[in-house]
């Protein structure tokens, strides 16, 4: 297992300057950034290549009710494609496996990336077990995402990459911020249903490094665990201290981070 940092899309490229070099310089796999309404993932990722070199770049997740496959292709030749891992999902889109599969189609056309689907329900897993390189997890408990990568493993004797994305603070002030976002999360209906359907409280899915015991969360049994990072107030310096503090507390449980990719 290895560990990554996640950002949220809406961060401006010069944040993701500065905060890039640093996850590359501690050892993290990977800069994974949100692409969400009113931020580009993929504009964040040509900002970090500029000032990286090894450090993977990794979308989580693009949704295709907002572009397809093809444009996602278009725009992946401007970035360092051997460093490039591309997350996708549905979005707000009906007959999502549908569109899925014409999405997979036309990126293995487009471009040479990874491809990883974000999937909460089983059918959308399974057929990321089947068309894709790996299955993005979120919102779920380390156990869950470990027994859901190990039923979805080898699906047709083929290696699929499982991949944890969790909510992750590094101090106590942080706290009313992933509450924020633990409720927002709930309050969407397909994550509300998946929460209802596995019993499980949002908050028990998230990382809190400044509680004791916090190790345990980064046990998961899964490939990478994505360490989406959420401060107080936002500032970059509070962001790059919090990537340094993530960066301690998997050393402290004996975790190295893990070599980038």
């Amino acid at each position: 297992m290895t560990f990554s940092i996640g950002l949220a899309g809406t961060l401006p490229a010069d944040v993701v300057r500065r905060v890039a070099p640093v996850v590359e310089g501690l050892g993290f796999r990977a800069l994974w950034v949100n692409d969400t309404p009113g931020g580009d993932a993929l504009v964040a990722l040509a900002a970090a290549a500029e000032v990286t070199s090894t450090l993977t770049l990794a979308t989580g997740v693009l949704a295709l009710d907002r572009r397809s496959g093809a444009q996602i292709a278009e725009r992946v030749r401007d970035l360092p494609v051997e460093r490039v891992r591309l997350g996708i999902g549905t979005g707000q889109a009906r007959h999502g496996l549908a569109l899925l599969e014409r999405g997979v189609a036309d990126l293995r056309n487009g471009c040479a990336a990874p491809i990883l689907i974000g999937a909460l329900g089983p059918r959308t897993r399974a057929l990321a077990a089947r068309i894709a390189d790996g299955i993005l997890f979120t919102w779920l408990t380390p156990a869950a995402a470990a027994a859901m990568a190990q039923l979805h493993a080898d699906a047709d004797g083929r290696a699929v990459e499982g991949v944890l994305y969790a909510r992750t603070i590094v101090s106590p002030e942080a706290r009313p911020a992933l509450e924020a976002e633990a409720a927002r999360y709930a309050s969407y209906p397909q994550y509300a249903a998946n929460f209802a359907r596995l019993g499980i409280d949002p908050m028990h899915t998230t990382i809190d490094v400044s509680r004791p015991g916090s190790a345990g969360a980064f046990e998961a049994e899964v490939d990478e665990v994505v360490l989406r990072l959420i401060t107080a107030t936002g500032d970059v310096d509070e962001l790059i201290r919090a990537v340094g503090t993530a960066s301690a507390a998997i050393e402290s449980a004996d975790l190295p981070p893990g070599s980038p990719a």
